[in-house]
């Protein structure tokens, strides 16, 4: 899992931080993200971390809004999709129709990286054996010349 480093320890001026808050630059070295991207996501309103002055503080609800958004970029969802899905979550509900959009949205996109996959597979394939033909036309003619 992630190495969380509280933002007390990292704020060393402040001491009214809680022990399960991040700051910004630790949330990006975590995730492997930029500053940008985070300032980026917030302005989307995917991620909603707490102010204290200028600095962004992250609770452990945000690290988990942000390990989906990085699910969804990496399965190819789009931003819009991965806020649309993430929106419907109520802590206090049963959340069906939440889970009924992630897996419908899910096996759409699933089905669409199996398309990929072969589509690049043949690629593959087609390209192993143009390297083939153009291995044995170079050794031709290097023996050849010689």
């Amino acid at each position: 899992m992630m190495n969380m480093m509280p933002a007390s320890e990292s704020m060393a001026n402040s001491t009214e931080v809680a022990d399960d808050y991040l700051r910004i630059g630790d949330m990006a070295r975590n995730f492997g993200v930029t500053l940008r991207t985070l300032r980026f996501y917030e302005d989307k309103g995917l991620i909603s971390p707490k102010r204290d002055g200028n600095t962004r503080l992250y609770s452990q609800r945000e690290v988990k809004r942000l390990q989906m958004i990085m699910l969804g970029r990496r399965v190819g969802f789009s931003l819009r999709e991965v806020k649309q899905m993430m929106d419907l979550y109520d802590p206090k509900g049963s959340n069906i129709k939440q889970l009924k959009l992630v897996l419908d949205k899910s096996e759409r996109q699933l089905t669409k990286l199996e398309k990929q996959r072969v589509a690049i597979e043949e690629a593959m394939s087609e390209l192993r054996n143009a390297m083939s033909s153009w291995r044995a036309a170079l050794a031709d003619r290097q023996i050849a010349s010689a």
